[in-house]
C-alpha cells in the first residue's frame, strides 16, 4: 500500500512567554498535524471534501464570489472558541470527518512540541526542521511497523519559504546511512493549499490539534479552551496514529544535523 500523508503547521513558529504578552503570545506549541491517506482513496476524499466543506461554509463562498474548488477557510480561523460551542454543525462535520478517514483506511496524524526556548534563543527555522524530520520518522515508522507488506508513503506539505532548505533536509534523512527513511519515496512536494482539498482537509485538522497542543502544554492560560478537548480530544486520540505534542523538560526535537542546517539558511 503507499500511503500519502498532508501536513500544514499548528500553533505559531515564533517564541512564546505567556498568552498575555504584548509581542510573543501566539501560541505555546508549533507542529505538524493533518492526514493519511491511502493512495487509491484520495480523489473520493477529496470529493467528500469538497462537498462537506460547501455544505458547512456555502454562504461565506457565495458571500466572496470565488469558486469552491479554490476557496479555502483556514483550521485557524474556523477552529475558534465561538464557532466550535456556537455551531453544531461544526461540531459534526468535525466527527464526520474522522469517521470518514478512518473508514477509508486512512489515519490522522500529528507531532510537535512545546517551545521551552527562551526568546533570544528562539530560532524558527531549526524548529521546523527537527518537527519535519520527527514527522518523517514516526511516518516511517507508521508504514514499516503499523502496516508492513512493503508500505511507504509520499509527503505533501503547504508551501514554505524555505522550501529549498526542507527538501534537503529529507532527502538527508531518506539516504541517512545509519537510519534511512526506507519508506519515504520521494522527498516532500510543497502545494498551494488553495488548490487541493486534501490539504484543505490537514489545515483544519492542523487548526485543531493547535487549539488542543495550547491546552496540553499549558492548562491554566487556556483554562477556557477546554470545549476543545470536551468535544475532540477522544475522538482524536482513536483515530490518531503515531502522534504527539511533547511538553515540559522533554518538548524538544532538535538535534545537532537541524541545528547545522538551521545555520546554513543564515549563511
Amino acid at each position: 500500500m503507499t500511503y500519502v500523508a498532508y501536513l500544514d503547521e499548528f500553533g505559531h513558529i515564533g517564541p512564546f512567554t505567556s498568552r498575555t504578552d504584548s509581542k510573543f503570545k501566539e501560541s505555546p506549541v508549533f507542529g505538524l498535524a493533518g492526514l493519511i491517506l491511502p493512495a487509491t482513496e484520495i480523489r473520493s476524499f477529496g470529493t467528500w471534501f469538497f462537498q462537506r466543506k460547501q455544505e458547512l461554509l456555502g454562504w461565506e463562498i457565495e458571500r466572496a464570489g470565488a469558486h469552491p474548488a479554490t476557496w479555502e477557510k483556514k483550521g485557524a480561523t474556523l477552529y475558534t472558541l465561538r464557532n466550535v460551542q456556537k455551531y453544531r454543525e461544526l461540531r459534526a462535520l468535525t466527527n464526520r470527518l474522522f469517521n470518514k478517514i478512518e473508514k477509508i483506511g486512512g489515519r490522522v496524524f500529528y507531532v510537535g512540541t512545546e517551545k521551552t526556548a527562551p526568546v533570544g534563543d528562539h530560532d524558527p527555522n531549526r524548529l521546523y526542521l527537527s518537527v519535519l524530520k520527527e514527522a518523517i520518522k514516526r511516518l516511517d515508522h507508521f508504514c514499516e511497523k503499523d502496516c508492513g507488506n512493503g508500505s511507504s508513503f509520499l509527503l505533501v506539505l503547504d508551501e514554505h519559504d524555505q522550501r529549498q532548505a526542507l527538501v534537503t533536509a529529507a532527502a538527508q534523512a531518506m539516504y541517512n546511512p545509519n537510519e534511512p527513511r526506507r519508506r519515504l519515496i520521494e522527498p516532500p512536494f510543497q502545494v498551494e493549499s488553495d488548490r487541493y482539498q486534501t490539504l484543505q482537509a490537514a489545515d483544519w485538522i492542523a487548526g485543531l490539534v493547535g487549539r488542543l497542543g495550547a491546552c496540553w502544554a499549558d492548562g491554566k492560560q487556556y483554562e477556557d479552551w477546554e470545549p476543545f478537548r470536551t468535544y475532540f480530544e477522544a475522538r482524536l486520540n482513536r483515530v490518531s496514529v503515531r502522534s504527539g505534542v511533547r511538553t515540559g523538560g522533554g518538548a524538544s526535537f532538535v538535534d545537532q544535523e537541524s541545528n547545522d542546517i538551521a545555520k546554513n539558511l543564515k549563511e
